[in-house]
């Protein structure tokens, strides 16, 4: 009995290496390639800016390589499972092991020791990690790759409390300035005050808005009182932030939990249109790291087979159905955001289809 299990830890030793070797070599080669590739086109845009490669680097690669090892994760995963396994099948290594004592269901707990490790990495990477490095690729390509693009929102109109409403006709997001800005206070169905500014601005500093040339306008009864700035400005506390007026699409990836989770609660008074946006963020970051174990119970299932042609067939399957996820995911995110499918379901259902595909799979494995 003490033999089997050293046997078996020799067993677990070797599968854990070979496959967290293999995906971190595989994950490395590919980040690499799509860095050269990235770097290839982006390089004009680098060069117009007169960066260097210090700048580059710091400035946008130490915000986009961790995106790309986070997108890329599942598909290497995959990659890394059905490779090493297959040269196991084909070099009949797999065979020996299970004629040995060992079950099936035992010969699986390594991988999914390996798949939980990469999933607490993922987990860990989505809920601390990318909101930072996502910032600070997302800054880059907004003032530099996208720096052509328009900047600026026009007629907004927002519900930034229970009785406060707001509007700005245009919002430049470079400068954090909007112009023609007025802001309504209800008492229930009864206006409270009006404010109107020639312009807003936020203070990053002081955390605060300040209105130029404004005009407040205050009504209690049927009396009403009306205060002029003119050229004075005046700094004001609004619960709103310039990303709200952002015109750009990646403000919500670059996002920490707790901002997430605050503009959720925000989002649920104002109404805006983003909800769909925010859940399927907030959600996507916990289910994803899923996938380990979906690509890691598919992969085994699938080339743990000895077959004619070797490496080949299983890893063309194994490329062919890493795609196919990951287009499924995008669908999903596509149908939450655009079509109304409930965020949850639309980050659970790729995860489960693959899932019962995998439990599939398992039952025509070799026992």
């Amino acid at each position: 009995m003490d033999l089997f299990k050293r046997r078996s830890k020799i067993i677990d030793a070797y599968i854990i290496g070979k496959y967290l070797g293999t995906f971190v070599y595989t994950l490395a080669v590919f980040v690499v390639v799509i860095v050269i590739f990235d770097l290839s086109e982006k390089l004009d845009d680098f060069l117009g800016n007169d960066m260097t490669a210090w700048e580059i680097l710091t400035q946008y690669y130490a915000g986009s390589i961790p995106f790309y090892v986070n997108m890329l994760s599942p598909l290497m995963n995959f990659i890394a499972v059905i490779f090493f396994t297959a040269k196991m099948a084909d070099q009949t290594e797999i065979v020996p092991i299970l004629s040995g004592g060992v079950s099936f269901n035992r010969f699986l707990r390594p991988y999914f020791i390996s798949a939980f490790i990469i999933f607490s990495i993922n987990l860990a990477s989505n809920l601390f990690l990318l909101p930072y490095t996502n910032k600070i690729k997302n800054s880059f390509e907004n003032q530099v790759i996208k720096k052509n693009d328009p900047y600026t929102k026009s007629n907004i109109h927002m519900k930034i409390d229970e009785n406060t409403y707001i509007f700005i006709d245009n919002f430049d997001n470079r400068s954090n300035i909007g112009y023609k800005f007025a802001l309504d206070r209800f008492k229930g169905d009864v206006l409270e005050k009006k404010l109107i500014a020639e312009q807003i601005s936020y203070d990053s500093l002081k955390r605060v808005w300040k209105l130029t040339n404004y005009t407040t306008r205050t009504i209690k009864d049927l009396k009403e009182s009306m205060v002029y700035g003119n050229t004075n400005t005046k700094d004001t506390i609004l619960d709103m932030k310039p990303d709200d007026f952002s015109v750009y699409d990646n403000v919500v990836e670059s996002m920490t939990s707790k901002e997430l989770s605050d503009k959720i609660k925000k989002e649920k008074i104002r109404g805006s249109g983003v909800m769909n946006d925010l859940l399927f963020e907030q959600y996507k970051r916990y289910v994803q790291p899923l996938s380990a174990f979906v690509l890691t119970l598919i992969g085994v299932a699938l080339s743990s087979r000895k077959v004619r042609g070797g490496v080949g067939l299983p890893l063309g399957i194994g490329i062919v159905l890493s795609f196919l996820f990951i287009v499924l995911n995008q669908f999903a995110k596509m149908f939450s955001t655009k079509g109304g499918v409930p965020p949850l379901l639309a980050n659970l259902l790729p995860v489960v289809i693959f899932g019962l595909l995998g439990l599939y799979l398992l039952r025509k494995a070799p026992k």
